[in-house]
């Protein structure tokens, strides 16, 4: 069934709205605005956990409802509700009328309309039955627990979501999408005497679950996350202070998302309470740096055909060669910036309002082969897996904790770390980049990014880095 099918039976004809009378209410609520949208949606999720050999928890959702905001100047009024009615429709144009006084406004900057497809509209939830889910959960377990007799517990979900979204604006202008999106998460604890430590490997995107539930997919996580811990046992207390820090490829460019993306969207410089406020065209990353984020790549976790408010996504050059060149925008904040918005209005749900957000955000490739960088240092931290961070966005100070880490000595990689923080400042730390590995690489599906207490998909990717100068917070004595 085609999207524009699809979306009209969940949002007119199962509910019983009529499209004339619901664009007029629109068309109303928005008169004289500066900007704003009615944002429908209808998405199903499920969700399913084993732990400790048992099925122990199992879950499945449906939900549906509006958002309907007025934007005028820097004022929004937005209402929403789960309830498809024309009533709550014009409950919620009452509602935001009152920002819109006084204001004659210009529509907002960007198109809206489709993009190329970027994902299947198929229902994931729909390919594969329940009890497959099950079995494959027992699998996990059966399979983590035969790999290695130290295996003690053993963790493991699959999620997934199907989320249809339509935009109407004032002027009859219309979007739709349909988000699949899945995920499969394992974790795997290993005790030797009375020590534990524990491993984690999860991988999904914008797709149906058969690409993850083959078992040479569900046996690779296993094996990747029972190593995480077997290495993680022998791992000696990391040292502290500052030094030379090569970064892996892949999902330890998290700290590049967290410690110079969310510096880099349009609402905090607007507001200029962002480290990077004020400085497009200059200097804020050594040459051979260039940052992207890019909302277009074919079924990635963080992709979107269009964004929320209904612009076609993009890839949006953040810092090129060093240079800043862009910020991430909605269509507010670029409005207000007399720029373009780039495809970053993004919300959680339609009980959230849009707001400049990352998609998939990452560092493009160098020159330099990824051995040759680490037979450059000397003494240093080969950081391979992060966890939790904590990140400022108005000074960009940042603390990362390491899951994976190893030392370096004379060009070799040595003994694994536990401990290990790397603590830093944003701005700073992309001019101490030395060396930018041949190897990009992208995360394996698992981000979620938060902001204002909202929690959205993305991706983060880099080469191997060689950063001079990081201060690494150990607990050797």
């Amino acid at each position: 069934m085609a999207d524009a099918q699809i979306t009209k039976s969940l949002f007119f004809e199962q509910t019983g709205l009529d499209e004339g009378r619901t664009q007029a209410l629109v068309g109303d609520a928005l008169a004289g605005a500066d900007d704003g949208e009615l944002y429908l949606e209808y998405c199903q999720s499920e969700s399913f956990a084993f732990d400790d050999g048992r099925l122990k928890n199992a879950s499945f959702d449906t939900s549906q409802g509006f958002g309907l905001r007025s934007v005028s100047g820097e004022l929004t009024g937005y209402a929403h509700a789960s309830e498809l009615s024309e009533d709550a429709l014009k409950r919620a144009a009452d509602t935001v009328k009152a920002v819109r006084s006084g204001h004659g406004g210009t529509v907002g900057q960007g198109p809206i309309g489709t993009n190329r497809s970027l994902y299947t509209p198929d229902n994931p939830l729909e390919a594969v039955d329940v009890a497959t889910k099950v079995k494959l959960l027992a699998d996990i377990d059966a399979y983590a627990r035969k790999k290695d007799p130290r295996v003690c517990q053993v963790s493991a979900s699959i999620n997934g979501s199907w989320d249809v979204v339509e935009i109407i604006r004032a002027d009859g202008q219309r979007a739709r999408d349909i988000r699949p999106l899945v995920r499969l998460n394992v974790q795997v604890v290993v005790a030797d005497g009375d020590k534990m430590e524990s491993g984690h490997s999860g991988r999904g995107g914008r797709t149906s679950y058969e690409q993850f539930i083959t078992p040479e997919q569900w046996q690779g996580q296993v094996d990747e996350a029972l190593r995480q811990a077997l290495v993680n046992l022998d791992a000696v207390p990391a040292p502290a202070g500052e030094m030379t820090v090569v970064l892996g490829p892949g999902w330890p460019g998290i700290l590049l998302h967290e410690a110079i993306g969310h510096g880099l969207e349009g609402d905090f410089n607007r507001k200029k309470t962002s480290a990077f406020a004020g400085l497009l065209g200059e200097r804020v990353a050594a040459p051979g740096v260039t940052v992207v984020d890019d909302g277009t790549l074919q079924d990635r976790r963080g992709s979107l055909t269009i964004d929320d408010e209904g612009t076609p996504s993009q890839c949006t050059t953040l810092i090129e060669d060093g240079i800043l060149k862009g910020y991430m925008q909605d269509r507010m904040n670029a409005r207000l910036m007399g720029m373009k918005a780039t495809g970053n209005g993004r919300r959680e749900s339609f009980a959230h309002q849009p707001m400049p957000r990352m998609t998939n955000t990452y560092m493009l490739n160098g020159d330099r082969d990824p051995q040759e960088i680490l037979q450059s240092v000397d003494k240093g931290v080969y950081a391979v897996n992060f966890g939790g961070g904590q990140v400022d966005i108005t000074s960009g100070k940042f603390v990362f904790s390491c899951t994976e880490a190893y030392m370096v000595e004379n060009g070799k990689v040595t003994a694994p770390l536990k401990g290990a923080t790397l603590i830093g400042m944003g701005p700073d730390v992309l001019t101490k980049v030395t060396a930018v590995g041949n190897d990009m690489k992208l995360d394996d599906g698992i981000g979620t990014c938060g902001k204002a207490g909202q929690g959205v998909p993305v991706g983060v990717g880099q080469p191997t880095l060689r950063v001079d100068g990081i201060t690494v917070g150990g607990t050797a004595a």
